[in-house]
């Protein structure tokens, strides 16, 4: 079991410093009350791993760990405006308890001091830094995009499923640990291969998100259970039980997304998925990127003892509940 409160205190430390301006209050309260909802942290806590991994002091990659950080809850502010989600971390998202401009310029502002952070490094470790954060924030929209775009397309693949959450989602696990990586100064080869670690390990992570938003406990996950299938969304398991699904079953499943209601609906869907198999069959693929991620995390050229913390990192991250 890995303790990652060493992590989570540095970079609720320097979360903590951040010092919003009070006007406008509608600009700024919110990101105060945003950040304060506090998260996993997982992103920049993969930053300062990502760095400490090649015996580098890991408070160099604070203010890329804080980029990633900010990045995240920006996409976080926006994303709760596009899906008019009503909770996030269990508590009302900032378009619901002020509105959607007041969201979107909020949002805005996290994503311009991400870049302050990033400006605080120089050189070619900076022009790095920025080439690999400005490709992951357009493959995030990107990935977005195609969320929205799924979720009235009448035909989408798993594999363009796939593509999408590692836009979406896994990339930026994937930049995060990179990030670290170029901060410490190592070689190219392992900054590849850390990426591909954490873009493969993005990929497992998502798929049993997909997993949690049908079968977490409502008191753990923070978000409304069912949240996926009551927005039509095209998750692993729904395109897999239309995969698998004989003709009859496959209206019974269509006529439910299409003319059921709350939990009804989800309580019809997650039938159909019990007689397909879909969880075990989620779980197995969730579990076929997670060994390829640790693949990928063995052929980093460091001393074993060196990785132990990323691979109980992995481990832990595949056994959460929310």
């Amino acid at each position: 079991m890995i303790d990652l409160s060493r992590y989570q205190n540095i970079i609720g430390s320097e979360i903590a410093q951040i010092n919003f301006p009070k006007a406008p209050q509608n600009l700024y309260a919110p990101l105060t009350y945003f950040l304060a909802l506090g998260g996993k942290r997982m992103r920049p806590i993969l930053a300062l791993m990502g760095c400490e991994l090649f015996d580098k002091d890991l408070n160099a990659a604070k203010h890329a760990a804080l980029a990633v950080e900010l990045f995240h809850n920006f996409s976080l502010i926006h994303d709760d405006i596009m899906d008019d989600a009503p909770l996030r971390r269990g508590k009302a998202t900032v378009h619901s308890k002020w509105d959607q401009n007041i969201a979107i310029l909020s949002g805005d502002v996290l994503m311009v001091k991400a870049y302050e952070h990033l400006a605080t490094y120089d050189g070619q470790v900076l022009k790095s830094l920025l080439q690999l954060f400005n490709t992951t924030a357009k493959q995030v929209c990107e990935g977005q995009q195609w969320d929205m775009d799924y979720e009235s397309a009448t035909a989408v693949t798993i594999d363009q499923y796939i593509k999408m959450i590692s836009y979406k989602t896994a990339v930026l696990l994937g930049c995060s640990l990179e990030m670290g990586a170029i901060i410490a100064g190592t070689n190219t080869t392992n900054r590849k291969a850390l990426y591909e670690f954490g873009l493969n390990l993005g990929i497992a992570f998502q798929l049993q998100d997909d997993l949690l938003d049908v079968y977490a406990d409502q008191n753990k996950f923070g978000k409304q259970v069912g949240g996926d299938i009551l927005a039509n969304k095209k998750t692993f398991l729904l395109l897999k039980a239309f995969e698998d699904a004989d003709a009859s079953t496959k209206t019974v499943l269509q006529n439910s997304l299409t003319n059921l209601k709350g939990s009804e609906k989800i309580t019809a869907v997650k039938a159909i998925y019990a007689q397909l198999d879909i969880p075990a069959k989620t779980t197995e693929k969730m579990n076929e990127y997670y060994e390829i991620a640790l693949q990928n995390l063995s052929e980093i050229k460091v001393p074993k003892n060196q990785k132990a913390p990323l691979f109980a990192l992995s481990e832990f991250l595949m056994q959460r509940e929310h």
